[in-house]
């Protein structure tokens, strides 16, 4: 008998990778390439979406050789991707009019500025479950509609089409400009600003609250369903699930019941919480967004926390203060000293996320004395990623009136076990990390194979999971809360730093 396989790729924010796993999820063979982060101005963040279509075509046959198998044993193939980027292209041509504008981008701040003064801007966050914030894509399309020249007339007349990365990425697979299919799924869409969470379909009062025209946008589908079939890369192997690289990574997780949770720990980290069938309106600075669906089935929700700079700060450390001169020598570097010397780094390099939503805010360093040395830095850049991760879990537990349990954890800097155990002690709950590290490209396998029977339902894939290392808290209780004293007082320390009207840089 012929094995059968699934294939994962995921378009991440600093490379794309494709994976191929098999039915027990074991990774088979894995192709990378990295792409060009393009900052032409302070605070502008782009991407070359013809690049990192470029490396998708050379990546995908080059899993596939290296795994020693065919197109004729992919049952089909999940897009996870960097949420928010978004690109716009002629529906003629193909060509992208201009870069992909990055989730870090935050040229759309005046937008944001001028749109939160509107009457009905409240309404807004209550239909779609997000804040007005640079982050999302929608004030960023207002943007390049108020911006490039000819744009909105050539979006009015139906030549130009919008996607995030996994709708471009879709389209192209499946003919381009030769009846290449338009479509994103629901946990990408619940990114945009632009969709109703309980409708699951494009909302009108968005649509004209940020003077979108509807005729750029793709159809909404769920995360887990057959989309079109590739007619180039892997001529006739079916494209069978979409999840933004978060959502696929609760997905991979497992966290298929209320009260799950993951936090990815990558350039940012992000903790995702399932809440079930219904959505939770956060009145502590969360995302409420969809977490996944199936075809066929209700949407199952989520609370998210977003956190800008984790994984990024150690890459600051490393490349522009030089303290370093590889990412994992950071744990070292901290293990050189007890405690972080009374130092603290809130990295606020663009704003601050959840919870808090200030984008006027900047980084500072603050307890700074003679006494610090460079691993007491080291130590700072490794709590701020916990800190973080803390104020997110509070408001979570708030909102969501569930007390988180237990921890998943994934993502590069899982690998730091420093990190790892600072976690579990400002939590004070236990970390857990998988088996399988990839559980982005592995979420997207996992609904991929869903969507077409490769895999008989969500049970079997909990029978995938397995725990490959656990932190216990230990830390003591006064500590904790007086070190998470400091911290606050700390962040409080980065507020309106950039003044109104003034340079983001």
């Amino acid at each position: 008998m012929v094995s059968r396989y699934v294939i994962a790729i995921d378009q991440g924010t600093t490379s794309t990778r494709c994976i191929v796993f098999d039915q027990r999820g074991s990774l088979v063979s894995v192709a990378q390439r990295e792409h060009r982060q393009l900052y032409p101005r302070p605070g502008w963040v782009e991407h070359d979406a013809v690049e990192i279509w470029r490396n998708v075509r050379r990546i995908v046959p080059r899993a596939v050789a290296e795994a020693g198998i065919d197109a004729s044993q992919v049952v089909g193939i999940g897009i996870a991707n960097q949420r928010e980027t978004s690109v716009l292209w002629d529906r003629r041509t193909g060509e992208p009019v201009g870069q992909a504008l990055v989730w870090q981008d935050t040229r759309a701040d005046g937008v944001v500025e001028e749109l939160a003064a509107h009457a009905d801007a409240k309404d807004v966050e209550t239909r779609c479950g997000l804040p007005l914030a640079t982050y999302f894509s929608a004030p960023k399309l207002r943007w390049q509609l108020a911006h490039v020249p000819g744009l909105r007339e050539r979006a009015e007349r139906g030549e130009i089409l919008f996607g995030t990365m996994e709708t471009w990425l879709i389209w192209n697979l499946t003919g381009g400009p030769r009846g290449g299919v338009h479509v994103t799924d629901v946990t990408n869409a619940s990114r945009t600003m632009l969709m109703d969470l309980r409708t699951l379909q494009w909302s009108p009062e968005q649509l004209e609250f940020f003077d979108i025209p509807a005729g750029i946008l793709p159809e909404i589908r769920s995360s887990a369903e057959v989309y079109g079939v590739c007619s180039t890369v892997l001529p006739g192997v079916a494209i069978t699930a979409a999840l933004g690289d978060q959502q696929a990574a609760l997905f991979g997780q497992v966290c298929f019941a209320p009260g799950d949770a993951k936090c990815t720990y990558g350039t940012g980290s992000f903790l995702l919480l399932n809440t079930g069938a219904e959505v939770v309106q956060s009145t502590h600075g969360l995302l409420s967004t969809v977490g996944y669906q199936i075809a066929g089935e209700p949407a199952t929700y989520a609370l998210e926390g977003s956190i800008a700079i984790t994984g990024s700060l150690v890459q600051w450390f490393r490349d522009s203060l030089g303290l370093i001169s590889t990412a994992p020598e950071i744990e070292t570097l901290a293990r050189t000293v007890e405690d972080n010397g009374g130092c603290y780094i809130v990295p606020a390099f663009s704003g601050l996320f959840a919870p808090y939503w200030r984008s006027e805010a900047r980084g500072v360093i603050v307890g700074l004395t003679s006494y610090i040395t460079k691993g007491h830095l080291a130590r700072a850049v490794l709590e701020a990623t916990g800190w973080q991760t803390r104020e997110v879990v509070d408001a979570m537990n708030a909102d969501s009136g569930l007390d988180l349990r237990t921890l998943r954890v994934d993502g590069g800097m899982t690998s730091d076990n420093l990190l790892m155990q600072f976690l579990a002690d400002v939590l004070d709950v236990p970390v857990v990390r998988p088996m399988v590290a990839e559980t982005v490209s592995l979420g997207a396998a996992y609904a991929a194979g869903l969507a077409v029977g490769y895999w008989a339902d969500l049970a079997a894939l909990r029978q995938n999971w397995h725990r490959a290392a656990q932190w216990i808290p230990a830390m003591a209780a006064d500590r904790r809360a007086e070190e998470y004293d400091n911290w606050q007082r700390a962040v409080e320390r980065t507020f309106g730093w950039i003044k109104p009207g003034a340079h983001p840089g």
